[in-house]
């Protein structure tokens, strides 16, 4: 159909053969999606990323020659431009990597035993912008990653800032991001639509000039806007 959205070009990266050949089956049998390329090492996925220009990198974190950790803040940190989507699979449910991925640009985090459906559904929610993390450690992730983040100066010119760039709505949506919620349940928590919250996060992102959900979360924190945890 002329009107169809492009399919989500994917670019697949670990060192296991095997697993790549996984992904590449089950990804290339999505109808909204096309593998365009795939990478054993951190270097191979930073120049195929910057030739074949993917939306989405599905990035492994250990990998030889340069891990994927590193691969991902080439491709996604506060430098790049142009950045594609990194969603991080790895086998570790280790804090540590969790924190790593999401300061290097990451926009997702799943274990690799995640079900083929919500590896798929990651890649969407990724390349829509918005966060995603394995829903066994968003909550607890959010909680320990604020506890990384020095507060500026709750009267300080960045947050007074922010706060005016924002609605009292919008600043309300904003706090939710914050607390991990997704946009279903800030629906709930505010009586509004999802579709509406989507607008409102939209809004947001834009006015903020963040990339996705988990920068509005990292900002959150960092300025105070966010409850302890």
């Amino acid at each position: 159909m002329s009107d169809a959205q492009p399919p989500i070009r994917v670019l697949v990266c670990d060192d296991q053969e095997l697993v790549r050949t996984g992904y590449v089956t089950i990804f290339s049998s999505q109808p909204d999606m096309e593998v365009v390329g795939e990478a054993e090492n951190g270097h191979e996925a930073v120049e195929a990323a910057r030739r074949l220009r993917p939306d989405v990198v599905v990035m492994d974190v250990r990998m030889p020659l340069l891990d994927g950790i590193r691969a991902t803040w080439e491709l996604a940190g506060p430098d790049a431009e142009d950045a594609p989507k990194v969603l991080v699979v790895t086998t570790f449910n280790v804090d540590s990597y969790v924190y790593d991925a999401l300061r290097a640009g990451a926009s997702g985090f799943l274990l690799k035993d995640s079900p083929p459906a919500e590896l798929v559904n990651g890649i969407r929610t990724v390349a829509r912008g918005e966060a995603l993390l394995a829903p066994a450690v968003t909550r607890r992730l959010i909680g320990h990653f604020a506890q990384h983040v020095r507060p500026v100066d709750t009267a300080s010119p960045a947050r007074r800032n922010v706060v005016d760039t924002l609605t009292p709505r919008e600043l309300e949506v904003f706090r939710h991001i914050a607390e991990g919620l997704s946009n279903a349940e800030i629906a709930t928590a505010l009586t509004i639509t999802p579709e509406t919250v989507k607008t409102y996060v939209s809004r947001i992102l834009a006015k903020l000039h963040l990339r996705d959900r988990v920068q509005a979360v990292v900002l959150a924190h960092k300025l105070g806007l966010a409850p302890a945890p």
